[in-house]
């Protein structure tokens, strides 16, 4: 199926495109704050009265309410998703972390030529390690995979391949994903239209899934 094929090239441009947006960042405080919100538990330290002490800083606990009596469809499109989301966080997860630690060890980097050659040699292991999972992937598990980028890297998948790739190609790419009822500038929203896909992510953050 040909929208599979285009679907499933633009996650992996996309996936690709996360270390050369990381190397453009100036400034990743924001996605650093997002990022850890997402981690189950992360280490840090306080300094009381000059003391270093070990703490951990837990994610909030979501509590969602009982989903009531689901017809059979409902229940059958519902552990699709289940499915879907479950093979699709993973790799948001990739893209939005990569954005973070890309950029902390580029910045160690001494020289321009450094910098590249790195983000050349992730580039090439990205899509060695990640291109065979994509082939395998639905057309509906790379229309949610799109979402869940947006969800972790609070970038549209757009604007991710403008940084990377220029206006033009992110246009062309726009252009094919519309032709095929995707849309790389969608957003993502919550508490609204995505909001089975954002409780369904949080039951697997959580354990529940």
């Amino acid at each position: 199926m040909k929208g599979a094929r285009y679907i499933k090239i633009i996650c992996l441009l996309l996936l690709s495109a996360s270390f050369f947006v990381a190397y453009s960042q100036t400034e990743i405080s924001s996605e650093a704050e997002r990022q850890i919100s997402r981690n189950q538990r992360v280490p840090a330290y306080i300094d009381i009265a000059g003391d270093t002490i070990p703490t951990i800083l837990l994610r909030p606990y979501v509590k969602y309410g009982n989903d009531g009596n689901m017809s059979a469809k409902q229940e059958r499109y519902y552990w699709k998703l289940v499915r879907d989301v479950r093979k699709c966080l993973p790799l948001a997860k990739l893209a939005a972390s990569t954005m973070i630690e890309t950029t902390e060890y580029i910045r160690t980097l001494p020289t321009q030529e450094e910098r590249e050659k790195h983000l050349r040699k992730m580039e090439k292991d990205l899509v060695k390690e990640y291109e065979p999972v994509l082939r395998k992937m639905t057309y509906s598990q790379g229309k949610v995979l799109l979402k869940l980028i947006v969800r972790e890297c609070n970038s549209t998948p757009y604007e991710i391949l403008q940084a990377y790739l220029g206006n033009f190609a992110a246009d062309f790419w726009q252009a094919i994903a519309r032709l095929f009822t995707a849309d790389l500038k969608m957003d993502y929203n919550p508490d609204g239209k995505d909001a089975l896909i954002e409780k369904i992510a949080t039951k697997i953050e959580q354990g529940e899934l």
